[in-house]
């Protein structure tokens, strides 16, 4: 089968924008792919952590992908500091990738803004580490957002570089792909901006570990406007907090946006966010009650990490030494 690899930051709760937007693909991904999934924790150091934090998080990013369904009997789950290949081959990559190429990537220029003097230099370099997360295991696929597609380009110039460099054909093309199902998800409190972790306030998302309740009035609470719900997608145009709504309840549903508003077209918000509740509770609540089941058994979420990154291990360690062979490490 098809290699895919994919990889999530363990900061923070992930929420139902992680889950639409990665979490269920990935989820559906493992009928007909062979998938490497991984915790990139050496990318969220980019950002000061505090150990203790980022120690949780890792294990509770762990419970949620297994509540969600993530099979690692079948395929790998494992956090990405635990395999020493990818700072290897990332650093061999930061040898490799060029200035003119990092300066061009758009999210150290947004994630940066103008305080960019001030970021790690791990905020910078982290494409090359993503290039060497993917390429480490000879990856063909990579599912990614619209954002992401930018950070694969750049992988590719570097494998061909590579490959240039030492005269070899050793990495191959690296296929991104945006899964069928995927979802751009916004903030419940401004529908312009993504639903972020990292918002400081919590009534902007629901993360995966809300019960009914919570889901409940985050929702009775979410932004809209006076207006009724239209009955085409014309009507939603200059409506970011309503068409985020129908987003979400057309995703949630199984629906496209067009039979939402041949449903609720014409309806106020409140019977339509408790429509839309129901739907998330019901996706929501069972992935949250079988994550805090999950969390009392630490020994176990920490035995499927140990156990996946050996096996990640097995698949990288012969790569990335053949790659420290090439370039000229007396191994």
């Amino acid at each position: 089968m098809t290699r895919v690899f994919s990889g999530i930051q363990p900061t923070g709760i992930p929420h139902l924008g992680n889950y639409l937007g990665a979490i269920r693909n990935w989820v559906a991904l493992q009928a007909d792919h062979e998938c490497i999934f991984c915790l990139v924790d050496l990318h969220a150091l980019t950002v000061w952590q505090n150990p203790a934090d980022l120690r949780e998080q890792t294990r509770q990013q762990t419970a949620v992908l297994l509540a969600s369904g993530i099979d690692p009997a079948k395929h790998i789950l494992f956090n990405q500091s635990a395999v020493s290949a990818h700072t290897r081959l990332g650093w061999i990559f930061n040898c490799v990738s060029r200035l003119g190429w990092l300066n061009r990537m758009t999210q150290f220029k947004d994630k940066a803004g103008k305080d960019r003097e001030n970021h790690s230099a791990g905020l910078y370099v982290y494409p090359n580490l993503m290039a060497a997360d993917i390429l480490a295991y000879k990856a063909v696929r990579v599912p990614v957002g619209d954002d992401q597609r930018q950070h694969i380009e750049l992988a590719n110039d570097i494998a061909k570089k590579f490959n240039h460099d030492y005269g070899v054909e050793f990495f191959t093309e690296i296929e991104a792909f945006v899964p069928p199902q995927a979802a751009r998800v916004m903030s419940l409190r401004d529908g312009s901006k993504k639903m972020s972790k990292s918002d400081a306030s919590a009534q902007s998302r629901i993360d995966m570990t809300d019960d009914a309740d919570t889901i409940s009035l985050k929702i009775r609470r979410a932004k809209t406007d006076a207006e009724p719900l239209p009955s085409s997608l014309e009507g939603l145009e200059e409506r970011p907090e309503a068409r985020n709504l129908v987003g979400l309840y057309a995703v949630l549903a199984g629906l496209t946006p067009e039979q939402v508003l041949t449903q609720h077209g014409g309806e106020g918000f409140g019977p339509f966010k408790q429509a839309l509740t129901d739907v998330m509770v019901a996706h929501i609540e069972p992935i949250a009650q079988e994550t805090r089941r999950l969390l009392e058994d630490v020994p176990h979420l920490e035995s499927v990490l140990r156990d996946g990154a050996v096996r990640a291990s097995a698949i990288a360690d012969p790569i990335v030494s053949e790659v420290e062979r090439l370039v000229g490490f007396l191994k």
